[in-house]
């Protein structure tokens, strides 16, 4: 199933905060994202419907295969066209707010382009 932003945005956000700490629940996605508990749990409702997550009986999230490739795919994304952005001179704060616009929309095409173009030309 195909994601929307959003459920990118949410996947990509457990997969760092699960980079940092064993435990993820709803209110450490929202504080992340600065985004209402209800809002949150109505979106990993979603998440969980379409089998990109799991939420065990404490409330802790998992990303399940499914998700993590996605997350992990949207993360690649944001982290190379971020550093692609700051060798271009932009500062770090504005790359990471518009690589996050684009990982969203750029095609698969085009990013493997980016991404082998980035390895030809790593000092």
């Amino acid at each position: 199933m195909a994601l929307l932003e959003s459920g990118e945005m949410y996947l990509e956000t457990i997969l760092i905060l699960s980079r940092k700490s064993a435990a993820v629940r709803a209110i450490d996605v929202a504080n992340q994202m600065g985004y209402s508990k209800p809002s949150v749990s109505r979106a990993l409702g979603l998440l969980k419907k379409d089998g990109f997550i799991e939420v065990d009986e404490a409330g802790q999230i998992t990303l399940t295969p499914d998700g993590r490739r996605q997350a992990e795919t949207t993360y690649e994304r944001h982290l190379l066209l971020t550093d692609l952005l700051i060798g271009l001179g932009v500062d770090r704060e504005t790359a990471s707010a518009d690589a996050c616009r684009v990982e969203h929309y750029i095609s698969d095409a085009t990013f493997a382009a980016i991404k082998a173009h980035a390895r030809q030309h790593r000092p």
